[in-house]
């Protein structure tokens, strides 16, 4: 949200929607900022809410990364160069997909350690007895293509703390 704001002047079914959801608010009532939210589940239900984002005029999207939202990466990624409205969401896919920025977990870094609990389960370890890890290294990647289609000058502090600038 703080991104957004700086940069703007002005699944819902996988396991932390309700934590995302509950962030999200908190976050946009400090801010100052008004928050809909519209869960898609479905194709049919993402055409709905990008028909409601319209309807709402709506000034930006933020996208709860999970494997079925980043699905449809590409579909909002033409929603939003036809309207104008940026879209942000947490896995670099989604700016990859030409979506305006992502800010969270660097996969690639989370899947190289998922790898080693793999070879120790492999080698007898028994799951529960693992160690739940949070995400150590984070990533903020920034579609500069995309600020350029929606008119958007992204200010030289988010470009100084992105990881990946896509020109």
């Amino acid at each position: 949200m703080e991104l957004l704001k700086e940069l703007m002047p002005a699944n819902p079914g996988h396991a932390g929607e309700q934590a995302e959801l509950h962030v999200s608010q908190t976050s946009a009532t400090a801010l100052g900022l008004a928050l809909e939210y519209l869960p898609v589940r479905s194709a049919a239900e993402l055409e709905a809410a990008l028909a409601e984002i319209s309807k709402l005029h709506c000034e930006a999207i933020v996208v709860f990364p999970d494997a079925g939202t980043m699905t449809y990466s590409g579909r909002i990624a033409a929603f939003t160069s036809k309207t104008g409205i940026p879209a942000m969401s947490g896995w670099a896919p989604f700016a990859e997909q030409g979506n305006l920025i992502t800010y969270g977990p660097d996969l690639r870094d989370a899947f190289r350690r998922l790898a080693t609990y793999v070879d120790k389960i492999f080698k007898g370890a028994k799951p529960a007895e693992l160690p739940v890890q949070q995400p150590t290294k984070f990533e903020l990647v920034i579609n500069m293509k995309t600020a350029k289609v929606l008119g958007l000058t992204v200010p030289q502090s988010i470009l100084l703390r992105a990881d990946e600038v896509i020109q």
